[in-house]
């Protein structure tokens, strides 16, 4: 079963490469195992989560897929999975997403939570910095404008209808908030390094870049996150 959906899903996403691909979907699966063992989660449902987590993603395939979850239903149907199984994994996939965390869109299933940490996992760490940066070539996006500063109070309508000024900025508006977002005890340890990476390449680029007005810019982002 989870070997039919995962060709099903390797054949849609095969060709993306602006950080959503195929790659990102192995790192997450694979995470979210780990996570379910520890947890004591069931692993089909998780694995199942994780796979088609991004088939509908909003970016990749438009607002009417990420609604009505076209791909996900597809899937799942063409590779006869159960239909109480379908169930949660639909519900679990209509919150997952920083998009609709912004919306207040929370996982309710301990597999769904899981896959949600697994995911913003993949969004820190180096794995991070290197999917930002592949997107923001994928669409013209500088990787950084020092006369540009991130947006303070990110929106779900600013975050869903408009690109980054800077993959930087997109650090700051998205990457450096992910570590607060976790819902489960593993995905907090995990995130909470990769974090921590995250501001250390930060700290180096600014100096490299000799920009100390975004080094105090960062000392002062992280002061209000600690808040």
């Amino acid at each position: 079963m989870i070997d039919r959906v995962k060709e099903c899903v390797y054949l849609l996403l095969k060709e993306n490469n602006d950080g959503h691909g195929i790659d990102h979907i192995n790192r997450v699966l694979e995470l979210s195992l780990k996570f379910a063992d520890i947890e004591h989660a069931n692993r089909d449902i998780t694995a199942l989560i994780a796979l088609l987590h991004d088939v509908d993603d909003y970016k990749l395939f438009g607002v009417e897929h990420s609604k009505k979850l076209t791909n996900a239903k597809k899937i799942m149907k063409d590779c006869s999975i159960d239909k109480e199984i379908q169930k949660q994994v639909f519900l679990a996939l209509d919150n997952i997403g920083y998009s609709k965390r912004l919306k207040g869109c929370i996982p309710t299933t301990l597999e769904g939570k899981i896959v949600s940490d697994a995911d913003m996992c993949d969004g820190l760490g180096v794995s991070g910095i290197l999917r930002t940066h592949t997107y923001g070539i994928k669409h013209n996006r500088p990787f950084f404008d020092r006369e540009i500063f991130p947006i303070e109070d990110m929106t779900v309508e600013n975050y869903t209808k408009k690109c980054g000024e800077s993959s930087v900025c997109h650090i700051f508006e998205k990457l450096l908030k992910l570590k607060n977002l976790m819902l489960t005890k593993e995905g907090q340890e995990e995130a909470t390094s990769r974090h921590q990476i995250i501001i250390d390449f930060l700290y180096q680029f600014f100096d490299e870049e000799n920009a100390p007005e975004w080094k105090k810019y960062l000392d002062n982002y992280l002061k209000c996150l600690k808040d």
